[in-house]
């Protein structure tokens, strides 16, 4: 089969990356699923992993590998222990395999799995691919006939916003305003749920008027442009001075952080979210004990939030604004991306 493959770091992106043959997965294990992949995400992680920004904390994977960790499909094949699950079988795969016995497993935070292995990015080959090979834990099972296709981020910038907008809710109530920071691929899904999951009254905030006008027809009920203020004076106008009590900052750099804490609710309670990074959170101790800041950090979803957020899905209430490119050209995808020209999520489907 043919696979994208990274094989150097920090070089242009059909350098770093390559097309190559490579052999096709086979069933070793008997909880093994190999899936006829239908739809690989791309993410802004793919980006940062070949300009190295991940390679130390990864462990300095071994090159090369293939890239994609958001993957859906088709079930192509399953070991002698797999059941419910047949060829054909349209499905989304959460982006962990993990083992299921550690206690981050065992208590349902499966993304902390002590053994797991992450397809895409730690090494272990992902989706940039005609198939991929993972687990049957981490198979979900969609509805017939559905095309799994353009639902492919779900497996990753969806759950990650679903997890941060639970982190959120305890802290939202009727009146609570809540600034989605960065309507990209994240940003986009965070609008929704924030909508779909909470009474908080929504301010999207981004540079760009076009993904500000794609927020609204998301459901956003406020719209502030960043300027050179990173939209500190609109966000204190929206809220008459007082403030957003809940921040998601899906961008988590070129100064977000420390706009978000001028413009987070000056009464105490506030609550900042990053789930961007790449930025500095810098608030003072005094900040801290005097304003009771809630500074929280949050990263992919469970199994479980990913099978929550498919339902949400299925019912109609949350949408994939997805930009399909063909595999073979996953150089411009990553270049389109890096240069902030897709809207919502691209996704790169198999044409080889």
């Amino acid at each position: 089969m043919k696979a994208a493959r990274l094989y150097e770091y920090n070089k242009d992106f059909d350098e770093s990356v390559r097309l190559v043959d490579v052999p096709d997965p086979e069933i070793t294990g008997p909880s093994d699923v190999i899936v006829k992949i239908g739809g690989a995400g791309v993410c802004r992680t793919d980006i940062h992993l070949v300009q190295a920004v991940w390679q130390e904390a990864l462990g300095d994977p071994r090159l090369p590998y293939t890239l994609g960790h958001e993957n859906a499909g088709w079930i192509e094949a399953v070991g002698p222990a797999v059941t419910g699950l047949a060829k054909g079988d349209p499905v989304i795969l959460h982006p962990l395999i993990t083992c299921g016995l550690c206690r981050p497993c065992r208590t349902g935070y499966d993304m902390a799995c002590e053994a797991g292995k992450f397809p895409g990015l730690d090494g272990t080959d992902g989706g940039y691919a005609q198939y991929l090979k993972t687990s049957e834990r981490a198979v979900i099972k969609l509805a017939p006939g559905t095309d799994p296709v353009p639902l492919a981020p779900f497996a990753d910038a969806g759950i990650t916003a679903y997890h941060a907008v639970k982190k959120a809710m305890p802290y939202t109530y009727p009146g609570t305003t809540a600034v989605v920071v960065g309507i990209g691929g994240l940003g986009h899904f965070g609008v929704q749920l924030m909508k779909v999951m909470t009474p908080a009254t929504v301010i999207a905030l981004d540079t760009s008027r076009e993904r500000l006008q794609f927020a609204e027809s998301l459901g956003a009920d406020k719209v502030a442009l960043a300027g050179d203020d990173g939209g500190v004076a609109e966000i204190l106008k929206l809220t008459g001075g007082r403030g957003a009590d809940i921040i998601l900052d899906f961008v988590a750099e070129s100064g977000t952080p420390a706009f978000a804490l001028k413009y987070l609710r000056q009464a105490r309670g506030g609550t900042y979210i990053t789930i961007g990074y790449g930025g500095d959170i810098r608030p003072t101790t005094l900040d801290l004990i005097s304003k009771e800041f809630n500074i929280i950090g949050s990263i992919v979803g469970s199994y479980s939030e990913l099978s929550e957020l498919m339902e949400l899905n299925r019912q109609g209430r949350v949408h994939i604004s997805a930009t399909t490119f063909p595999m073979s050209e996953y150089a411009r995808a990553l270049l389109e991306l890096d240069k902030g020209h897709v809207l919502g999520r691209g996704v790169l489907v198999p044409d080889f």
